[in-house]
């Protein structure tokens, strides 16, 4: 091969691409029954935005950044998270103005030069959802709540809720240096990168996975919390529990971009080890200020697809299968090319999924084809239907055959109905 695909990215065809339309189907359905519309951003933003608002000593902005110029030297990235893009999308369209709440969602590719491994790509690919404009925990609630609907309604079992309060500018810096007092005690054990943490992001080192031990350790940013951030805190659990909502206080869990603020959770599957988290999220009511606004709070979460199909039970993705193919055209003699075609395109004007063999194979491989499409009817045109003008159709599932006039086969189809074809369309 001359060219091969860049590391971290990956090809999608086949059933595995069916598999993928599905799951977004699903997930767009999903937020959609909740209220929530789409939003579309640029794939590539003004690189200050994500180094405003993901924190400038973030491993995102300080390591894993697609950074480009444009032609008049302008500083570009391409997006590494959505969440920035929405609010930045938000505030430059004068959203504000439409008053309450708004609800967004979002699928698409995200960017980030980081170890390709199990579920981690470098062109990966995320589904998220924004409510922008409440800070009532009742918003955190239904945040929650979707992102469960997601995991259930895509077979996952099993799955836990893991929440904490992150505190917000007026009680974490207290909690931030004590942390940093804290930690100089332990530096000779930590891991290289967290040593390099201590003064720029102390908060990430509750996300390393090689120091364990010492988080124990550390003091709690729970015990730091100031009057507004515990009350909400508070009225948060006490919602979900009248949801029956279970979940489980982590106060070692922290997000690691910097515009979190008071709610951070996230979704396991436990016995995933290090990638258990299916998705994660909280409430960020200071990333309007840092994208150049005033105070809109605001709550939401992401997921990532590539882990999300790679993790979906085998029971689900077996139902998924591929795409049922309605009726396959095979076609036995060089005449049948036209003839095929147009009755194909007939077909289709129905709602029917109409495929036509066009290999010139033989017809023992061309009908093979068709039960690997999971065909209802193969259409046999060769040259006694061509001298006849009639086609045989052969049902896939009983073996019954019939001979029908070309001109017909729209009439014999529409009166086979849903019955004999399952749902059209």
């Amino acid at each position: 091969m001359k060219y091969k695909r860049p590391r971290g990215t990956q090809d999608l065809f086949g059933i595995q691409m069916e598999r993928w339309r599905k799951v977004e189907r699903l997930l767009s359905g999903s937020a959609q029954r909740y209220g929530y519309s789409e939003i579309r951003t640029p794939i590539f933003e003004m690189s200050e935005l994500f180094i405003r608002a993901v924190g400038e000593g973030s491993d995102i902005v300080s390591k894993e950044m697609y950074l480009f110029q444009d032609k008049k030297g302008r500083n570009l990235a391409l997006r590494p998270e959505n969440t920035a893009p929405v609010m930045r999308a938000f505030i430059e369209n004068a959203l504000t103005r439409r008053g309450g709440l708004s609800r967004f969602y979002y699928l698409g590719p995200m960017f980030r030069y980081d170890r390709p491994q199990a579920g981690r790509y470098r062109q990966f690919h995320q589904f998220g959802a924004e409510a922008i404009g409440s800070s009532h925990p009742a918003v955190d609630a239904e945040i929650i709540d979707l992102s469960l609907h997601v995991f259930r309604i895509l077979g996952f079992q099993g799955i836990e809720v893991r929440l904490n309060s992150v505190g917000c500018p007026r009680c974490r810096p207290g909690f931030t240096e004590r942390l940093k007092d804290t930690l100089q005690h332990y530096r000779e054990e930590l891991c290289g990168n967290c040593e390099g943490r201590i003064e720029v992001n102390p908060l990430r080192i509750f996300d390393c996975k090689d120091c364990q031990e010492i988080k124990g350790k550390l003091p709690l940013i729970t015990d730091y919390l100031c009057a507004e951030c515990r009350d909400h805190f508070n009225a948060l659990q006490d919602i979900l529990r009248g949801m029956e909502i279970d979940f489980t206080l982590d106060p070692l869990l922290v997000r690691g971009l910097d515009y979190y603020t008071k709610t951070a959770y996230e979704i396991v599957l436990p016995g995933k080890g290090a990638q258990n988290a299916l998705c994660g999220g909280g409430r960020y009511d200071g990333l309007a200020q840092d994208c150049g606004a005033g105070f809109i709070p605001a709550v939401g979460f992401s997921t990532g697809i590539e882990r999300l199909v790679e993790n979906i039970p085998p029971s689900v993705l077996e139902e998924m299968g591929g795409e049922k193919t309605d009726v396959f055209f095979i076609i036995l003699e060089e005449g049948g090319y036209p003839v095929a075609l147009s009755r194909a395109r007939a077909l289709r004007s129905l709602g029917l999924k109409a495929e036509v063999e066009l290999s010139g194979r033989s017809m023992k491989k061309q009908l093979k084809t068709a039960v690997d499409a999971k065909a209802d009817y193969a259409i046999f045109i060769g040259s006694d239907e061509l001298r006849r003008s009639e086609a045989t159709v052969k049902n896939l599932i009983t073996n019954q055959q019939d001979k029908i006039p070309f001109s017909n086969l729209e009439t014999y189809f529409q009166n086979k109905g849903e019955q004999d074809l399952g749902e059209i369309g």
